[in-house]
């Protein structure tokens, strides 16, 4: 991204080395001598830099950084031989499945074109994450199993911001998210590291409250949406700040205003409804309506993006399964700015919401002493994908479910009960 000389930055630089310190100091909680693979979008330079600066500042040991760019993705599209897209960079993620063994932190910045996919061969598209998420696995498992200290931020690349507030010119388009990626991470305040600790512990209290309660399922109502979600067996909720096997206390996600937890992979029914958009590695799907059966998706459709839906799905048997359910209250700050990010990140957490795929291990009692065998045996489900999309609103209501049946409101119109 560049403007004219002379032409100020749209982007605040000291709100930004602020965002760069809260994910090493609140999002990593980096330790001295630790190594950080971080990835990042080319147009994020500006944050990576502010980031190897404070992890340096931290003691990191080595900061390591992998550039993604639109028009070099774009150009696979374009120009390569059709095998190309059943292929991945098996090696690049052995190599950080490896780092992260070894004892690596993870850092992603999030701030890709969502539509960036959108006019390309769907078809082409499912077998590229198809092959992605196969090479993927091996890094991926020691984030979902919480191995390491992890981290999601996100940078106000200009397509994302166009898309965003596509009424305005880019400078002013790029100011407004981040000013909103900005607020939404607390970073516009004076002391964020100690607001985050607050915020923390508010979710700490939520997640105390569910996992006293032990309930057997949640029951979701709203438009077009009646869905049971059974829990799996000695499932933990978790939210904000949490301790990674490494025994590093991390908050994955910045923003954040869910506690999460694992669902049942056999125990779901009934139908759902999404109410907002998923925009998934550059495809937008819109109006996902989908039925389970079992735990599984037995029916799924979409007013936009239906066929790469549909190919997500058949990514392998636990894609059509459950592995998060979280509750957001639709009063969360992100809900209550009014702005639709297509960002998962952001816009899960205006919202409960799902996630197909992969559960996380951490999120059960226990979890250091379960064997895989043993979280499948209680549920816990298993997949290539972990994809999150948003099913709650105003209009929704939750309630927990008791083995005995009886019921507590946990949510009623998009509000803490």
């Amino acid at each position: 991204m560049t403007y004219p000389a002379n032409t100020p930055t749209p982007i605040d630089p000291v709100k930004l080395d602020k965002l760069a310190e809260v994910a090493i100091k609140v999002g990593l909680q980096l330790q001295k001598g630790q190594d950080l693979v971080m990835t990042a979008p080319i147009a994020a330079m500006p944050l990576v830099r502010d980031i190897a600066k404070h992890a340096y500042k931290a003691g990191a040991g080595l900061v390591t950084t992998f550039y993604s760019d639109e028009e070099t993705t774009l150009a696979r599209y374009a120009y390569a031989p059709d095998e190309s897209f059943d292929r991945a960079s098996d090696w690049l993620y052995e190599g950080m499945a490896k780092a992260f063994g070894g004892g690596a932190a993870r850092l992603a910045i999030s701030g890709d074109n969502p539509m960036m996919l959108s006019a390309q061969d769907p078809s082409k598209v499912a077998r590229a994450n198809k092959a992605n998420s196969i090479a993927y696995k091996p890094a991926l498992e020691k984030i979902t199993n919480f191995d390491i200290n992890w981290n999601i931020v996100s940078y106000p690349n200009p397509a994302w911001a166009q898309l965003v507030f596509p009424n305005d010119p880019e400078p002013i388009a790029v100011e407004k998210l981040a000013n909103a990626i900005f607020a939404a991470s607390r970073v516009d305040l004076d002391d964020p590291v100690a607001a985050w600790k607050a915020h923390n512990a508010n979710l700490a209290r939520r997640s105390a409250w569910l996992n006293g309660e032990r309930f057997a399922s949640l029951h979701f109502t709203g438009p077009g949406t009646d869905l049971v979600v059974g829990l799996a067996d000695g499932h933990l909720w978790c939210g904000g700040a949490s301790e990674a096997k490494n025994g590093i206390i991390c908050n994955p996600n910045i923003p954040t205003e869910e506690v999460f937890t694992t669902p049942h992979a056999l125990r779901v029914e009934g139908y759902v409804s999404s109410t907002k958009p998923l925009s998934h590695q550059g495809t937008l799907i819109d109006n996902i309506q989908v039925r389970f059966e079992g735990g599984r998706i037995v029916e799924a459709k979409a007013s936009r993006g239906e066929e790469v839906l549909n190919k997500v799905l058949d990514t392998d048997e636990g894609a059509r399964r459950l592995g998060e359910v979280a509750l957001v209250p639709h009063s969360s700050p992100i809900s209550a700015s009014g702005i639709l990010f297509y960002n998962t990140l952001f816009d899960e957490n205006a919202s409960c919401h799902i996630a197909l795929g992969q559960c996380y291990s951490g999120c059960f009692v226990d979890d250091t002493s379960l064997t895989p065998e043993q979280i499948r045996a209680q549920g816990g489900n298993s997949s290539l994908i972990h994809i999150d999309w948003m099913i709650g609103s105003g209009q929704v209501d939750i309630d927990g479910v008791r083995a005995d049946g009886s019921r507590v409101p946990v949510m009623r119109q998009g509000e803490w009960a």
